[in-house]
């Protein structure tokens, strides 16, 4: 399938002009990224708006202890905002992207990109979006920083991205660069809550096995974000 026609399945993107789908098919890139790839590193121009069409991209910085920190995830049909705040403010990109799984990318340089914005009403309400809700999901972070521990962030990452059957899948090393930690600090929690019969915890997954409990442990203020 052509890279126009896997971003036709999105929203804004199947509202777009005649016009504008030729502009994209003609300009739009197609990226893949095997899982745990480097995506962008921080201090890169952005090349242009990156839209994931499969998998997840993880936008994080490093700690001053040197420990990665995931600032947000970046689904299907979702862009990347600060690739879109640095291509409007010409600015070097913030921070790093990685594949957090097998991800496919529509990668829309950035002068079709500024065209689109221009022109096209379904652009303006996706840019619109995505740098709104970069304000929130960024205070949402800031304020589990402050006001919450490891175990609780723990419990709130869990709680919003295991499926719907409760299982997550992930490493220890890969919970551990979300929480901006050590793997250690990361398996003690684990251990705790599986002691506790939270979760049920296996090679490269976690499953919830007490839902209202790890609720509860979460804490009022994640209880708001989640």
């Amino acid at each position: 399938m052509h890279t126009l026609g896997d971003l036709a399945l999105f929203e804004p993107f199947n509202r777009l002009s005649s016009g504008a789908r030729v502009l994209l098919a003609r300009g739009a890139l197609r990226k893949r990224a095997a899982a745990g790839a480097s995506v962008m590193h921080r201090g890169q121009p952005a090349s242009g708006a990156y839209v994931v069409l499969s998998g997840r991209l993880r936008v994080f910085t490093i700690t001053p202890a040197g420990h990665e920190a995931t600032l947000y995830l970046v689904d299907p049909g979702e862009t990347c905002v600060l690739a879109l705040n640095c291509l409007f403010n010409d600015l070097l990109y913030p921070a790093w992207v990685q594949a957090e799984a097998a991800t496919t990318l529509a990668i829309i340089p950035g002068p079709l990109y500024r065209e689109l914005f221009a022109n096209e009403p379904a652009i303006q309400d996706l840019t619109v979006h995505a740098l709104s809700s970069l304000v929130f999901r960024l205070m949402a972070e800031l304020d589990a920083v402050h006001s919450c521990n490891h175990r609780q962030r723990l419990v709130h990452h869990l709680l919003a991205h295991a499926s719907s059957e409760g299982v997550l899948k992930t490493t220890q090393q890969q919970l551990a660069g979300h929480l901006g930690t050590t793997r250690e600090v990361v398996a003690r929690l684990v251990q705790a809550l599986v002691a506790e019969g939270f979760v049920k915890s296996e090679r490269g997954r976690l499953t919830i096995k007490d839902l209202f409990g790890l609720r509860r442990l979460q804490g009022p203020g994640l209880a708001r974000v989640g």
